[in-house]
Protein backbone atom coordinates (compact mmCIF):
# COMPACT_ATOMS: atom_id res chain seq x y z
CA UNK A 1 0.00 0.00 0.00
CA UNK A 2 1.43 3.37 -0.87
CA UNK A 3 1.67 6.09 1.81
CA UNK A 4 -0.18 9.75 2.01
CA UNK A 5 3.65 11.80 1.59
CA UNK A 6 4.17 9.34 -1.67
CA UNK A 7 0.80 10.38 -2.68
CA UNK A 8 1.28 13.90 -2.06
CA UNK A 9 4.91 14.36 -3.40
CA UNK A 10 3.29 12.61 -6.83
CA UNK A 11 0.84 14.92 -6.93
CA UNK A 12 3.15 18.08 -6.58
CA UNK A 13 5.43 17.35 -9.21
CA UNK A 14 2.86 17.49 -11.75
CA UNK A 15 2.74 20.73 -13.57
CA UNK A 16 -1.51 21.94 -13.35
CA UNK A 17 -1.10 24.51 -16.22
CA UNK A 18 -2.00 24.08 -19.66
CA UNK A 19 1.28 23.94 -21.72
CA UNK A 20 1.42 26.52 -24.94
CA UNK A 21 4.48 27.42 -26.71
CA UNK A 22 6.71 25.50 -24.17
CA UNK A 23 5.17 27.25 -21.03
CA UNK A 24 2.86 25.95 -18.66
CA UNK A 25 -0.02 29.08 -17.97
CA UNK A 26 -3.29 29.32 -16.77
CA UNK A 27 -6.28 29.42 -18.56
CA UNK A 28 -7.12 33.04 -19.83
CA UNK A 29 -10.39 32.75 -18.51
CA UNK A 30 -8.83 31.71 -15.04
CA UNK A 31 -10.89 28.98 -14.84
CA UNK A 32 -9.96 25.18 -13.35
CA UNK A 33 -11.97 21.94 -12.94
CA UNK A 34 -11.03 19.35 -10.78
CA UNK A 35 -9.41 16.00 -10.98
CA UNK A 36 -11.29 13.25 -8.61
CA UNK A 37 -10.03 10.35 -7.19
CA UNK A 38 -12.29 7.20 -8.55
CA UNK A 39 -12.16 5.19 -5.51
CA UNK A 40 -12.96 7.71 -3.22
CA UNK A 41 -14.67 10.59 -5.29
CA UNK A 42 -12.71 13.00 -3.69
CA UNK A 43 -10.75 15.86 -5.41
CA UNK A 44 -6.98 15.01 -5.90
CA UNK A 45 -6.05 18.85 -7.61
CA UNK A 46 -7.18 21.31 -9.58
CA UNK A 47 -5.80 21.69 -13.38
CA UNK A 48 -6.53 24.55 -15.72
CA UNK A 49 -9.45 24.60 -17.77
CA UNK A 50 -9.22 25.66 -21.11
CA UNK A 51 -11.40 27.70 -23.55
CA UNK A 52 -11.33 28.40 -26.92
CA UNK A 53 -8.73 31.20 -27.16
CA UNK A 54 -6.56 28.64 -25.16
CA UNK A 55 -6.76 26.29 -28.44
CA UNK A 56 -6.27 28.72 -31.14
CA UNK A 57 -3.25 29.87 -28.34
CA UNK A 58 -1.90 26.69 -28.59
CA UNK A 59 -2.57 25.86 -32.32
CA UNK A 60 -0.71 29.36 -33.28
CA UNK A 61 2.39 27.55 -31.03
CA UNK A 62 2.33 24.65 -32.83
CA UNK A 63 1.72 26.12 -36.41
CA UNK A 64 5.10 28.25 -35.64
CA UNK A 65 6.95 25.06 -34.75
CA UNK A 66 5.96 23.38 -37.34
CA UNK A 67 8.43 24.07 -40.52
CA UNK A 68 11.59 24.38 -38.02
CA UNK A 69 10.67 20.92 -36.55
CA UNK A 70 10.19 19.09 -39.60
CA UNK A 71 13.40 20.09 -40.76
CA UNK A 72 15.31 18.92 -37.71
CA UNK A 73 17.24 15.79 -39.00
CA UNK A 74 15.04 12.42 -38.14
CA UNK A 75 17.97 11.13 -36.04
CA UNK A 76 17.30 13.85 -33.90
CA UNK A 77 13.76 13.51 -33.28
CA UNK A 78 14.80 10.03 -32.88
CA UNK A 79 16.93 10.52 -29.92
CA UNK A 80 14.15 13.15 -28.00
CA UNK A 81 11.79 10.02 -28.12
CA UNK A 82 14.50 7.37 -27.17
CA UNK A 83 15.26 10.09 -24.26
CA UNK A 84 11.73 10.23 -23.46
CA UNK A 85 11.48 6.26 -23.22
CA UNK A 86 14.34 6.03 -20.94
CA UNK A 87 12.75 8.78 -18.07
CA UNK A 88 9.45 7.16 -18.34
CA UNK A 89 10.85 3.50 -17.62
CA UNK A 90 13.20 5.74 -14.72
CA UNK A 91 9.88 7.04 -13.36
CA UNK A 92 7.55 4.18 -14.04
CA UNK A 93 6.62 3.63 -10.19
CA UNK A 94 5.60 7.27 -9.51
CA UNK A 95 4.22 7.83 -12.97
CA UNK A 96 2.35 4.35 -12.32
CA UNK A 97 0.95 6.05 -8.65
CA UNK A 98 -0.24 9.24 -10.06
CA UNK A 99 -2.44 7.04 -13.12
CA UNK A 100 -3.80 4.87 -10.40
CA UNK A 101 -4.83 8.23 -8.10
CA UNK A 102 -6.69 9.70 -11.21
CA UNK A 103 -8.13 6.93 -12.87
CA UNK A 104 -7.98 3.99 -10.38
CA UNK A 105 -6.40 1.23 -11.97
CA UNK A 106 -4.44 -1.50 -9.72
CA UNK A 107 -1.00 -0.06 -10.08
CA UNK A 108 0.87 -3.37 -11.06
CA UNK A 109 -1.82 -2.27 -14.23
CA UNK A 110 -0.89 1.01 -13.98
CA UNK A 111 2.90 0.39 -14.31
CA UNK A 112 1.64 -2.10 -17.03
CA UNK A 113 0.62 0.86 -19.25
CA UNK A 114 3.73 2.40 -18.57
CA UNK A 115 5.93 -0.05 -19.67
CA UNK A 116 3.18 -0.12 -22.74
CA UNK A 117 3.25 3.42 -23.08
CA UNK A 118 6.97 3.45 -23.02
CA UNK A 119 7.62 0.96 -26.05
CA UNK A 120 5.64 3.21 -28.68
CA UNK A 121 8.41 6.04 -28.19
CA UNK A 122 11.02 3.15 -28.66
CA UNK A 123 9.50 2.12 -31.57
CA UNK A 124 9.05 5.33 -33.42
CA UNK A 125 12.72 6.38 -32.07
CA UNK A 126 13.22 3.78 -34.56
CA UNK A 127 11.22 4.79 -37.19
CA UNK A 128 12.00 8.32 -37.51
CA UNK A 129 15.15 7.35 -39.47
CA UNK A 130 13.02 4.86 -41.36
CA UNK A 131 11.64 7.12 -43.54
CA UNK A 132 11.79 6.44 -47.36
CA UNK A 133 10.76 7.40 -50.75
CA UNK A 134 11.49 5.70 -53.92
CA UNK A 135 12.65 6.27 -57.74
CA UNK A 136 11.68 4.35 -60.45
CA UNK A 137 11.63 4.69 -64.71
CA UNK A 138 8.42 5.32 -66.36
CA UNK A 139 7.25 2.52 -68.46
CA UNK A 140 7.85 4.20 -71.57
CA UNK A 141 11.27 5.10 -70.48
CA UNK A 142 10.95 8.95 -71.26
CA UNK A 143 10.81 10.20 -67.63
CA UNK A 144 11.72 9.16 -63.48
CA UNK A 145 9.61 9.06 -60.99
CA UNK A 146 10.47 10.55 -57.69
CA UNK A 147 8.43 9.49 -54.10
CA UNK A 148 9.07 11.62 -51.38
CA UNK A 149 7.10 11.53 -47.69
CA UNK A 150 7.31 14.58 -45.40
CA UNK A 151 5.20 16.01 -42.41
CA UNK A 152 1.32 15.89 -42.83
CA UNK A 153 1.86 19.10 -40.92
CA UNK A 154 0.16 20.37 -37.29
CA UNK A 155 -1.73 17.30 -35.65
CA UNK A 156 -4.61 17.81 -33.30
CA UNK A 157 -4.87 14.66 -31.34
CA UNK A 158 -7.53 13.49 -29.02
CA UNK A 159 -7.34 10.93 -26.45
CA UNK A 160 -9.83 9.41 -23.41
CA UNK A 161 -9.49 8.22 -20.22
CA UNK A 162 -9.19 4.83 -20.02
CA UNK A 163 -5.32 4.80 -20.86
CA UNK A 164 -4.28 7.81 -20.50
CA UNK A 165 -0.69 7.11 -20.88
CA UNK A 166 -0.56 5.18 -23.54
CA UNK A 167 -3.11 6.61 -26.06
CA UNK A 168 -0.92 9.60 -25.61
CA UNK A 169 2.32 7.94 -26.77
CA UNK A 170 0.52 6.17 -29.40
CA UNK A 171 -0.09 9.50 -31.15
CA UNK A 172 2.90 11.40 -30.14
CA UNK A 173 5.27 9.02 -30.63
CA UNK A 174 5.09 8.90 -34.52
CA UNK A 175 3.90 12.46 -34.80
CA UNK A 176 7.46 13.52 -33.70
CA UNK A 177 9.17 11.12 -35.26
CA UNK A 178 7.13 11.94 -38.81
CA UNK A 179 8.20 15.88 -37.84
CA UNK A 180 4.82 17.01 -37.08
CA UNK A 181 3.91 19.79 -34.12
CA UNK A 182 0.95 19.03 -32.47
CA UNK A 183 -2.06 20.07 -30.18
CA UNK A 184 -3.36 17.37 -27.50
CA UNK A 185 -6.49 17.19 -25.68
CA UNK A 186 -6.46 14.58 -23.01
CA UNK A 187 -9.05 13.62 -21.23
CA UNK A 188 -10.53 15.80 -18.48
CA UNK A 189 -10.98 12.83 -16.17
CA UNK A 190 -7.66 11.88 -16.37
CA UNK A 191 -5.36 14.61 -17.51
CA UNK A 192 -2.38 14.34 -15.11
CA UNK A 193 -1.05 11.65 -17.04
CA UNK A 194 -0.06 13.71 -20.00
CA UNK A 195 0.58 17.02 -17.82
CA UNK A 196 3.54 14.56 -16.63
CA UNK A 197 4.26 13.14 -20.36
CA UNK A 198 4.56 16.53 -21.37
CA UNK A 199 6.96 17.50 -18.71
CA UNK A 200 9.45 14.26 -19.75
CA UNK A 201 9.48 15.55 -23.35
CA UNK A 202 10.41 18.92 -22.10
CA UNK A 203 13.16 16.83 -20.12
CA UNK A 204 14.39 15.08 -22.83
CA UNK A 205 14.44 18.16 -25.60
CA UNK A 206 11.43 18.43 -27.71
CA UNK A 207 11.39 22.11 -29.02
CA UNK A 208 9.35 24.43 -27.68
CA UNK A 209 5.47 24.42 -29.47
CA UNK A 210 6.07 21.02 -30.54
CA UNK A 211 3.69 19.98 -28.36
CA UNK A 212 0.87 21.73 -26.97
CA UNK A 213 -1.14 20.16 -24.39
CA UNK A 214 -5.21 21.60 -23.62
CA UNK A 215 -7.07 20.32 -20.73
CA UNK A 216 -10.84 21.71 -20.81
CA UNK A 217 -14.36 20.27 -19.89
CA UNK A 218 -15.72 21.60 -23.15
CA UNK A 219 -13.90 20.17 -25.43
CA UNK A 220 -16.47 20.65 -28.41
CA UNK A 221 -16.16 24.44 -27.77
CA UNK A 222 -12.61 24.63 -27.84
CA UNK A 223 -11.22 21.62 -30.76
CA UNK A 224 -14.39 22.32 -33.24
CA UNK A 225 -12.56 25.47 -33.64
CA UNK A 226 -9.53 24.34 -34.52
CA UNK A 227 -10.00 21.47 -36.46
CA UNK A 228 -11.94 24.17 -38.63
CA UNK A 229 -9.05 26.56 -38.84
CA UNK A 230 -7.27 25.35 -41.65
CA UNK A 231 -3.78 25.42 -39.95
CA UNK A 232 -4.00 21.65 -38.66
CA UNK A 233 -3.82 19.58 -41.35
CA UNK A 234 -4.24 15.86 -39.33
CA UNK A 235 -7.40 14.84 -36.55
CA UNK A 236 -6.17 12.03 -34.46
CA UNK A 237 -9.27 10.61 -31.99
CA UNK A 238 -9.19 8.14 -29.72
CA UNK A 239 -12.91 7.66 -28.34
CA UNK A 240 -16.73 6.59 -28.61
CA UNK A 241 -17.97 6.35 -32.08
CA UNK A 242 -20.87 8.69 -31.22
CA UNK A 243 -17.98 11.56 -30.91
CA UNK A 244 -16.18 10.06 -33.89
CA UNK A 245 -18.50 10.65 -36.30
CA UNK A 246 -18.87 14.50 -35.35
CA UNK A 247 -15.22 14.67 -35.72
CA UNK A 248 -15.36 13.53 -39.05
CA UNK A 249 -18.01 16.14 -39.87
CA UNK A 250 -16.19 18.78 -38.74
CA UNK A 251 -12.86 17.39 -40.37
CA UNK A 252 -14.40 17.28 -43.57
CA UNK A 253 -14.42 20.88 -43.60
CA UNK A 254 -10.82 21.68 -44.64
CA UNK A 255 -10.54 17.90 -45.78
CA UNK A 256 -7.96 17.20 -42.47
CA UNK A 257 -6.47 13.89 -42.86
CA UNK A 258 -8.08 11.70 -39.90
CA UNK A 259 -7.42 8.25 -37.97
CA UNK A 260 -10.26 6.62 -35.50
CA UNK A 261 -9.93 4.20 -33.02
CA UNK A 262 -13.43 4.28 -31.92
CA UNK A 263 -15.60 1.91 -29.91
CA UNK A 264 -15.87 -1.86 -30.46
CA UNK A 265 -17.67 -5.08 -28.98
CA UNK A 266 -15.59 -7.80 -28.94
CA UNK A 267 -16.53 -11.12 -29.66
CA UNK A 268 -14.99 -14.16 -28.01
CA UNK A 269 -15.78 -17.80 -29.23
CA UNK A 270 -14.81 -20.84 -27.62
CA UNK A 271 -14.93 -23.82 -29.71
CA UNK A 272 -15.98 -27.15 -28.18
CA UNK A 273 -12.05 -28.49 -29.56
CA UNK A 274 -10.38 -25.20 -27.31
CA UNK A 275 -7.92 -25.82 -24.39
CA UNK A 276 -10.16 -24.68 -21.71
CA UNK A 277 -7.70 -23.76 -19.38
CA UNK A 278 -5.91 -21.49 -22.55
CA UNK A 279 -9.28 -20.16 -23.14
CA UNK A 280 -10.08 -19.11 -19.52
CA UNK A 281 -6.87 -17.40 -19.31
CA UNK A 282 -7.00 -15.72 -22.64
CA UNK A 283 -10.66 -14.80 -21.23
CA UNK A 284 -9.07 -13.26 -18.02
CA UNK A 285 -6.65 -10.89 -20.05
CA UNK A 286 -9.60 -9.61 -22.78
CA UNK A 287 -12.19 -8.91 -20.30
CA UNK A 288 -10.35 -7.94 -17.34
CA UNK A 289 -7.74 -5.82 -18.36
CA UNK A 290 -8.39 -1.96 -16.97
CA UNK A 291 -11.46 -3.26 -14.92
CA UNK A 292 -13.16 -3.78 -18.58
CA UNK A 293 -12.75 -0.19 -19.71
CA UNK A 294 -11.03 -0.95 -22.59
CA UNK A 295 -11.99 -1.27 -26.30
CA UNK A 296 -10.48 -4.21 -26.98
CA UNK A 297 -12.38 -5.52 -24.05
CA UNK A 298 -14.19 -9.08 -24.55
CA UNK A 299 -18.03 -8.31 -24.71
CA UNK A 300 -19.67 -11.06 -25.76
CA UNK A 301 -18.60 -14.83 -25.28
CA UNK A 302 -20.09 -17.29 -27.39
CA UNK A 303 -19.18 -20.59 -26.16
CA UNK A 304 -20.51 -23.67 -27.50
CA UNK A 305 -22.91 -25.88 -25.60
CA UNK A 306 -20.98 -28.84 -25.40
CA UNK A 307 -18.48 -26.78 -23.07
CA UNK A 308 -20.38 -24.17 -22.00
CA UNK A 309 -20.95 -25.16 -18.18
CA UNK A 310 -17.41 -25.92 -17.83
CA UNK A 311 -16.31 -22.92 -19.01
CA UNK A 312 -18.71 -20.80 -17.03
CA UNK A 313 -17.89 -22.77 -13.95
CA UNK A 314 -14.08 -22.03 -14.49
CA UNK A 315 -14.37 -18.39 -14.99
CA UNK A 316 -16.89 -17.52 -12.52
CA UNK A 317 -13.98 -19.16 -10.13
CA UNK A 318 -10.61 -16.78 -11.29
CA UNK A 319 -13.31 -13.81 -11.57
CA UNK A 320 -14.45 -14.48 -8.08
CA UNK A 321 -11.50 -14.65 -6.81
CA UNK A 322 -10.35 -11.55 -7.64
CA UNK A 323 -9.25 -8.70 -5.07
CA UNK A 324 -11.55 -5.22 -5.48
CA UNK A 325 -10.63 -2.12 -3.46
CA UNK A 326 -8.67 1.05 -4.15
CA UNK A 327 -5.83 0.25 -6.97
CA UNK A 328 -3.24 1.74 -4.40
CA UNK A 329 -4.01 -1.23 -2.05
CA UNK A 330 -1.29 -3.89 -1.65
CA UNK A 331 -3.16 -6.97 -3.39
CA UNK A 332 -5.77 -5.64 -4.96
CA UNK A 333 -6.66 -6.77 -8.63
CA UNK A 334 -9.73 -5.04 -9.60
CA UNK A 335 -9.95 -0.93 -8.99
CA UNK A 336 -12.94 1.36 -9.82
CA UNK A 337 -15.01 2.36 -12.66
CA UNK A 338 -14.11 5.77 -13.54
CA UNK A 339 -16.90 7.69 -12.11
CA UNK A 340 -20.57 7.33 -11.49
CA UNK A 341 -22.05 7.34 -15.04
CA UNK A 342 -19.72 4.59 -16.20
CA UNK A 343 -20.91 2.42 -13.03
CA UNK A 344 -24.67 3.39 -13.77
CA UNK A 345 -24.13 2.06 -16.69
CA UNK A 346 -23.05 -1.13 -16.09
CA UNK A 347 -25.97 -1.37 -13.40
CA UNK A 348 -28.74 -0.50 -16.22
CA UNK A 349 -26.91 -3.08 -18.93
CA UNK A 350 -26.48 -6.33 -16.42
CA UNK A 351 -30.55 -5.33 -15.18
CA UNK A 352 -31.65 -5.83 -18.99
CA UNK A 353 -29.64 -8.75 -19.58
CA UNK A 354 -31.42 -10.66 -16.12
CA UNK A 355 -34.60 -8.96 -17.17
CA UNK A 356 -34.20 -10.69 -21.01
CA UNK A 357 -33.62 -13.98 -19.06
CA UNK A 358 -30.23 -13.90 -18.12
CA UNK A 359 -28.80 -15.60 -14.89
CA UNK A 360 -25.99 -14.70 -12.70
CA UNK A 361 -23.39 -16.88 -11.86
CA UNK A 362 -21.29 -14.80 -10.21
CA UNK A 363 -21.50 -11.09 -8.99
CA UNK A 364 -24.28 -8.64 -10.23
CA UNK A 365 -24.04 -6.69 -6.66
CA UNK A 366 -22.82 -3.32 -5.97
CA UNK A 367 -22.24 -2.05 -3.30
CA UNK A 368 -23.11 1.23 -1.79
CA UNK A 369 -19.80 2.35 -0.32
CA UNK A 370 -17.56 5.55 -1.50
CA UNK A 371 -15.90 5.12 -4.95
CA UNK A 372 -17.51 3.52 -8.08
CA UNK A 373 -16.36 0.43 -7.45
CA UNK A 374 -18.83 -3.01 -9.50
CA UNK A 375 -17.94 -6.51 -8.71
CA UNK A 376 -16.49 -9.12 -11.06
CA UNK A 377 -19.80 -10.39 -12.80
CA UNK A 378 -19.87 -13.55 -14.88
CA UNK A 379 -23.46 -13.93 -16.85
CA UNK A 380 -24.69 -17.33 -18.61
CA UNK A 381 -27.92 -17.65 -21.25
CA UNK A 382 -27.46 -14.34 -21.90
CA UNK A 383 -30.06 -13.78 -25.05
CA UNK A 384 -28.78 -12.07 -28.25
CA UNK A 385 -31.42 -9.76 -28.10
CA UNK A 386 -30.27 -8.33 -24.50
CA UNK A 387 -28.73 -4.68 -24.58
CA UNK A 388 -24.83 -5.99 -24.17
CA UNK A 389 -24.75 -8.18 -27.02
CA UNK A 390 -25.01 -4.75 -29.10
CA UNK A 391 -23.38 -2.59 -26.91
CA UNK A 392 -20.12 -1.93 -24.81
CA UNK A 393 -20.26 -2.45 -21.05
CA UNK A 394 -16.83 -1.12 -20.20
CA UNK A 395 -16.63 -2.87 -17.03
CA UNK A 396 -16.25 -6.33 -15.53
CA UNK A 397 -18.71 -8.52 -16.71
CA UNK A 398 -18.64 -11.64 -19.13
CA UNK A 399 -22.13 -12.20 -20.89
CA UNK A 400 -21.66 -15.91 -22.33
CA UNK A 401 -24.09 -17.09 -24.97
CA UNK A 402 -23.82 -20.29 -26.39
CA UNK A 403 -23.94 -21.96 -30.04
CA UNK A 404 -23.99 -25.06 -31.72
CA UNK A 405 -22.38 -24.52 -35.18
CA UNK A 406 -19.27 -22.50 -36.19
CA UNK A 407 -21.59 -20.91 -38.55
CA UNK A 408 -23.66 -19.62 -35.82
CA UNK A 409 -21.20 -18.50 -33.74
CA UNK A 410 -19.62 -16.32 -36.84
CA UNK A 411 -22.66 -14.93 -37.50
CA UNK A 412 -23.73 -14.22 -34.29
CA UNK A 413 -19.62 -12.18 -33.76
CA UNK A 414 -20.19 -10.35 -37.27
CA UNK A 415 -23.68 -9.38 -36.10
CA UNK A 416 -22.63 -5.61 -34.82
CA UNK A 417 -21.22 -2.23 -37.00
CA UNK A 418 -18.24 -2.82 -34.50
CA UNK A 419 -15.11 -4.22 -35.87
CA UNK A 420 -12.56 -3.75 -34.04
CA UNK A 421 -11.01 -6.92 -32.01
CA UNK A 422 -12.10 -10.40 -32.24
CA UNK A 423 -11.07 -13.66 -30.11
CA UNK A 424 -11.45 -17.48 -31.08
CA UNK A 425 -10.31 -20.32 -28.89
CA UNK A 426 -9.63 -23.97 -30.93
CA UNK A 427 -6.68 -26.17 -31.87
CA UNK A 428 -7.62 -26.55 -35.06
CA UNK A 429 -5.70 -24.83 -37.12
CA UNK A 430 -8.01 -25.25 -39.79
CA UNK A 431 -10.78 -23.62 -38.13
CA UNK A 432 -8.24 -21.18 -36.68
CA UNK A 433 -7.06 -19.88 -39.88
CA UNK A 434 -10.83 -20.17 -41.61
CA UNK A 435 -12.20 -18.60 -38.90
CA UNK A 436 -9.96 -16.08 -38.40
CA UNK A 437 -10.58 -15.10 -42.19
CA UNK A 438 -14.42 -14.88 -41.68
CA UNK A 439 -14.51 -12.81 -38.46
CA UNK A 440 -15.03 -9.06 -39.76
CA UNK A 441 -12.09 -7.24 -37.05
CA UNK A 442 -9.23 -5.26 -37.42
CA UNK A 443 -7.25 -7.52 -35.47
CA UNK A 444 -8.02 -10.88 -34.40
CA UNK A 445 -6.84 -12.55 -31.04
CA UNK A 446 -6.17 -16.67 -31.58
CA UNK A 447 -5.62 -18.45 -28.45
CA UNK A 448 -5.07 -14.60 -26.62
CA UNK A 449 -6.42 -12.60 -24.96
CA UNK A 450 -4.21 -10.26 -25.70
CA UNK A 451 -3.39 -8.15 -29.36
CA UNK A 452 -1.93 -4.96 -28.35
CA UNK A 453 2.05 -4.25 -29.53
CA UNK A 454 3.10 -1.08 -30.06
CA UNK A 455 4.98 -2.95 -33.23
CA UNK A 456 1.64 -4.46 -34.61
CA UNK A 457 -0.66 -2.53 -36.36
CA UNK A 458 -3.54 -1.56 -33.68
CA UNK A 459 -7.27 -0.46 -35.40
CA UNK A 460 -10.17 -1.54 -36.74
CA UNK A 461 -12.69 -1.84 -39.62
CA UNK A 462 -16.71 -0.66 -40.20
CA UNK A 463 -18.11 1.89 -37.08
CA UNK A 464 -14.56 1.32 -34.86
CA UNK A 465 -12.86 3.42 -37.06
CA UNK A 466 -10.58 4.46 -39.67
CA UNK A 467 -6.56 4.08 -40.29
CA UNK A 468 -3.86 2.52 -37.88
CA UNK A 469 -1.26 2.90 -35.21
CA UNK A 470 1.82 1.29 -34.46
CA UNK A 471 3.62 -1.05 -36.34
CA UNK A 472 5.64 -0.09 -38.95
CA UNK A 473 2.21 1.92 -40.74
CA UNK A 474 1.53 4.11 -37.64
CA UNK A 475 4.14 6.43 -38.41
CA UNK A 476 2.67 6.90 -42.56
CA UNK A 477 -0.66 8.10 -40.63
CA UNK A 478 1.51 11.11 -40.11
CA UNK A 479 2.91 11.22 -43.53
CA UNK A 480 2.09 12.88 -47.11
CA UNK A 481 3.25 11.51 -49.99
CA UNK A 482 4.53 13.58 -52.71
CA UNK A 483 5.51 12.14 -56.52
CA UNK A 484 8.19 14.31 -58.50
CA UNK A 485 8.06 13.68 -62.29
CA UNK A 486 11.41 14.20 -63.93
CA UNK A 487 11.65 14.48 -67.39
CA UNK A 488 14.18 12.59 -69.04
CA UNK A 489 15.68 13.14 -72.32
CA UNK A 490 18.75 11.55 -74.55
Amino acid sequence: MTNPTDEARVLDAVPTGLFIGGSWRPAASGATLAVDDPATGTTLVEVADAGPEDGMEALAAAAAAQSSFAAMAPRARGEILRRAYELLMERIDDLALLMTMEMGKPLAESKGEITYAAEFFRWFSEEAVRIDGGYAIAPAGTSRFMVMKQPVGVCLLITPWNFPMAMGTRKIGPAIAAGCAMVIKPSELTPLSMHALAAILVEAGLPDGVLNVVTTSNAGAVMEPLIRDGRARKLSFTGSTAVGKKLLEQASDKVLRTSMELGGNAPLIVFDDADLDKAVEGAMAAKMRNMGEACTAANRFLVHRSVADAFADKLAARMEALVVGRGTEEGVQVGPLVNAKSREKVVTLVQDALDKGASVKIGAEPGDGPGHFYPPTVLTGVPLEARLSHEEIFGPVAAITVFDEEDEAVAAANDTEFGLVSYLFTENLTRALRVSERLEAGMIGLNTGLVSNPAAPFGGIKESGLGREGGSVGIDEFLETKYVGIAFGG
